[in-house]
């Protein structure tokens, strides 16, 4: 890489990182003022888990149009048209008057984020070669924890001070500036910095028939699909969780919920990259062996987490669950983007997000809503640990197949 490309490729990754961080900030401030929104629009717990599943219908649906244009067209725009859309109606639903304002607007943060989910991971594919791959793109991924404790932190203040309207409205604000900086971001060849065998020709003229065919792709994607089942379902429903089943005061719930989604998404991600990268070096299925074995470690120690009432004991197991789940994030999706041609991977990603999130936490959010308001918060949860099992288990055997 020349100084050119590599100072590119650093600015690629700093803003479409730190746009990722509000990315999720506007995901889970929604999930700091379940509460409240509850109270003053009359909400059920049934409801709150469709205002979740709306926006993940949406962004699920719209994900592989933009996969597809993110293949063939300039991809900056592209990204800067999403950032400005989600950004305004997170905004938007600030002015809800009900279930079906609300419903609506959190729903079209979905098309937004469709335009950058799929492709800002390709491009920054594309900025770095295979052997630096894993750690880029665990710190783009980085900053999931941190834009979902600011989410988290956000939402529980400004509601405490000026109510949860007022939270809706200064999350949404700085994606509007944020739009205009990717477009200056460079968007380097397709395939630059790949080996000439990952450069595929396609066998059938379709992209979407070679990938329903490429079986590493398809197991590592259902993989990801109940790894975010369970990463929704807590997302969303934690904050709560700790209010209702823990006792804990709101401001309390969501400040603490934060501040340990931040620090374990930091040191599991930043560590499941570095460690995908280091084991490399011996085995090509190095991201795939990470993700699962460090999945499934994870799931009894969630169950815990979830089932014992002793604040030292669920806290801790907690925080340990929560590195292990985040250790998955950057080496996932560098198993997808390698498993794929160069110039299909903003398909692949599109096609994943559809898959993974009609099979996650879109059906997450409303199942345990549901199940909550048959019996308890605390009884739906347990749920989530079944999901874990699942996603360790099916990335195992796609790393040991492989072989």
């Amino acid at each position: 890489m020349t100084q050119n490309d590599q100072r590119a490729a650093r600015y690629a990754l700093a803003v479409l990182a730190f746009i990722n961080m509000f990315n999720y900030l506007d995901r889970t401030v929604v999930a700091a003022l379940l509460e409240p929104m509850k109270r003053d629009l009359g909400l059920s717990d049934t409801q709150l888990g469709f205002i979740g599943a709306g926006f993940l219908v949406v962004y699920t649906l719209t994900s592989p149009i933009f996969g597809t244009l993110g293949d063939r067209r300039g991809r900056p725009p592209l990204i800067a048209l999403g950032v400005a859309i989600w950004s305004a109606a997170t905004g938007l639903a600030g002015f809800a008057r009900g279930f079906l304002s609300l419903f609506m607007a959190r729903s079209m943060v979905g098309v937004g984020e469709a335009a950058y989910g799929t492709i800002a991971p390709a491009l920054l594919a594309d900025h770095f070669p295979i052997e630096k791959r894993g750690r880029a793109l665990a710190a783009f991924f980085c900053a999931i924890p941190v834009g979902s404790a600011a989410g988290y932190v956000l939402g529980g203040m400004v509601d405490r001070t000026f109510g949860w309207r007022v939270a809706f409205w200064i999350a949404g604000a700085p994606g509007l500036i944020l739009s205009l900086l990717v477009l200056k971001v460079v968007d380097p060849p397709r395939g630059a910095h790949d080996e000439p065998s990952v450069k595929s020709v396609h066998s059938s003229g379709n992209r979407y028939v070679d990938l329903l065919g490429n079986r590493p792709y398809i197991l590592t994607v259902l993989g990801y699909g109940m790894y975010t089942f369970a990463l929704g379902g807590l997302a969303f429903w934690m904050p709560a969780f700790l209010e209702r089943s823990r006792g804990m005061a709101r401001i309390e719930a969501t400040v603490l919920f934060g501040s340990i989604a931040l620090v374990t998404g930091v040191v599991g991600t930043f560590a499941g990259g570095w460690l995908g990268d280091l084991l490399l070096k011996r085995t090509r299925n190095a991201y795939l062996w990470v993700s699962g074995i460090a999945t499934l470690i994870a799931a009894p120690i969630t169950y815990v987490a979830l089932s014992n009432p002793n604040r030292t004991v669920y806290l801790t197991a907690l925080t340990i669950a929560e590195v292990l789940i985040f250790m998955s994030t950057g080496p996932v999706n560098s198993a997808i983007v390698n498993a794929v041609a160069s110039d299909e991977r903003a398909t692949a990603l599109g096609l994943s997000v559809f898959v993974i999130h009609l099979i996650g936490d879109i059906p997450a959010t409303p199942v345990i809503g549901a199940l909550s308001d048959r019996s308890s918060l605390e009884q739906a949860f347990l749920i989530v640990p079944v999901a874990i099992v699942a996603a360790g288990c099916i990335w195992t055997y796609a790393a040991w197949r492989k072989n």
